[in-house]
């Protein structure tokens, strides 16, 4: 029977967030492929494994057949993703090893005895080598359904054309997919990564006349129309290029997978222009520049500070309405007289001023996008 001590610091492991993320963090540094997934999948991972690794503690006999249901789902998703197999098992390993040292970190720091460890430890490697073996089984019976598929054969091309394979698919190739080697293609990138739903939503973009698989994780497609605003419905983000050859489809998609991010913390849904993100999305790759701006003009603020906050907030709504106090007041629904106040303080405490001065000619641009950055930086933390 293990030690209860053990099984406390096994059973605090699966619900601590840190630990997940520990493990996550080495399996996306051991297999660059699976990082490249988003990292709901990898953490959706990473729990299956810890919970099959205390089945031994929470059942008599082990892990379960839903434990393996769930490993065999799992390595099927990752068929469905394009992961290759041997980079799936550099990232399992390596959680894997990464989970064992950390409990016995814990173990250890708990006063559970060596031998009592040891043993349990064993436990937990069988279990969790014994759902391997069932991600891998669940890999290979969806590789090959998937193999016999058009849509698998498409999908192979999708990740050929806008992927990091060097091998470069034919025209011929391409034209088998249904897409025009002299065309023009929009790219889409969702933020959908679970296989099912993406099948679901691909559905609802049929009527964009495009190819869609998941790249890197991702729902992804090159369709020569874009979708119309109904038909990803609220639950999926999306970001769209301009129509480009496919000779710059690999570029643009790159750009959009930069982009998504920054749509995703706006926690914005539906389909947005890659374009309308191009600012933001330039300015959140410079997080070194952001913090030094950060730390110049708004060092002298408080994080946490309900006041602060509301001067970071009315700064920014002014900026956002050409430095009209008519319309940042009707935005923030208060008195012009209070978004002067506010905008007063905010200078009295940071010691600078929101508006250019005078001598500043040609200068003004610049000044206005780096108090906006400072600000908008200041406030996501």
């Amino acid at each position: 029977m293990a030690h209860p001590s053990l099984h406390d610091v096994l059973r605090a492991m699966a619900a601590d967030a840190d630990v997940v993320d520990d493990v996550v963090r080495a399996a996306r540094t051991e297999a660059p492929e699976v990082a490249r997934l988003p990292v709901s999948e990898n953490r959706r991972h990473v729990a299956i494994v810890l919970a099959a690794g205390l089945a031994s503690f929470e059942r008599p006999g082990g892990t379960g057949e839903q434990d393996y249901a769930a490993a065999a789902v799992l390595g099927a998703d990752r068929a469905a993703q394009g992961v290759p197999i041997a980079a799936l098992l550099r990232g399992v390993q390596a959680g894997r090893s990464r989970a064992v040292e950390i409990a016995v970190e814990r173990g250890k720091a708990a006063g559970v005895p060596d031998g009592v460890m040891l043993a349990a430890l064993v436990d937990f490697d069988r279990n969790t080598r014994a759902l391997e073996r069932q991600v891998v089984a669940g890999y290979h019976e969806a590789e090959l359904e998937l193999s016999g598929t058009v849509h698998d054969s498409r999908a192979r091309v999708l990740r050929r054309l806008l992927g990091g394979d060097p091998a470069v698919p034919s025209a011929e190739e391409v034209a088998h997919t249904g897409l025009n080697p002299d065309g023009r293609y929009h790219c889409l990138l969702s933020d959908v990564a679970d296989p099912y739903q993406a099948r679901v939503v691909e559905r609802r973009l049929g009527g964009t006349g495009g190819v869609f698989g998941l790249v890197d994780g991702r729902l992804t497609g090159l369709a020569p129309r874009l979708p119309a605003p109904s038909a990803l419905g609220d639950d999926v983000l999306m970001v769209v290029s301009p129509a480009v050859p496919l000779t710059e489809v690999r570029g643009t998609h790159a750009l959009c997978v930069m982009a998504l991010p920054t749509a995703a913390r706006e926690r914005r849904r539906g389909t947005h222009a890659l374009a309308d993100l191009a600012v933001e999305t330039a300015l959140d790759a410079q997080p070194g520049l952001a913090a030094l701006l950060d730390g110049t003009l708004l060092n002298a603020l408080t994080r946490g500070d309900t006041f602060h906050e509301q001067l970071v907030s009315t700064a920014l709504a002014y900026l956002d309405h050409g430095r009209r106090l008519d319309q940042t007041a009707a935005a923030l629904h208060v008195h012009a007289n209070t978004v002067r106040y506010r905008l007063g303080r905010l200078g009295e405490i940071t010691g600078a001023s929101l508006d250019p001065s005078e001598d500043e000619n040609g200068t003004q641009v610049r000044h206005t996008v780096g108090w906006w950055w400072a600000l908008r930086t200041w406030r996501s933390g």
